[in-house]
């Protein structure tokens, strides 16, 4: 799965939240520095090209919707975020969030809570 550009991610939200959508409705839900349509559209259509859309034809006019899921897109950019950067290592992800004040102690508390829930079902 191809790491997309911010506007294609932007597009994909959309998308992700509108479940299906023509052009024009995409471009209504942009709020800041809509570009043409047709650059829109050929966003549109190169998201359908790298595998993350499709669409149903109705005459001239397409309606889009996404096939890959916002969750599986999620989990595939931090798989290879925390590769590149954290050599892949989550502790050292976290470690960072912690010093830099992103993350309490109590949250981390919770979240070892949560992983203990969790081992203790397995």
């Amino acid at each position: 799965m191809q790491k997309l550009t911010n506007k294609e991610e932007e597009i994909m939200h959309i998308l992700w939240k509108l479940e299906k959508a023509f052009v024009k409705e995409v471009m209504a839900e942009i709020s800041e520095e809509q570009p043409h349509y047709n650059t829109l559209s050929t966003i549109v259509r190169n998201l359908e090209e790298k595998g993350f859309v499709s669409h149903h034809a109705f005459g001239n006019t397409h309606q889009y919707f996404p096939i890959v899921s916002k969750e599986e897109y999620r989990k595939r950019f931090m798989n290879t975020a925390i590769d590149t950067y954290f050599n892949s290592s989550y502790k050292n992800m976290v470690s960072l969030f912690a010093k830099e004040e992103k993350i309490s102690a109590e949250e981390l508390r919770e979240i070892l809570e949560m992983i203990e829930n969790d081992n203790s079902k397995k």
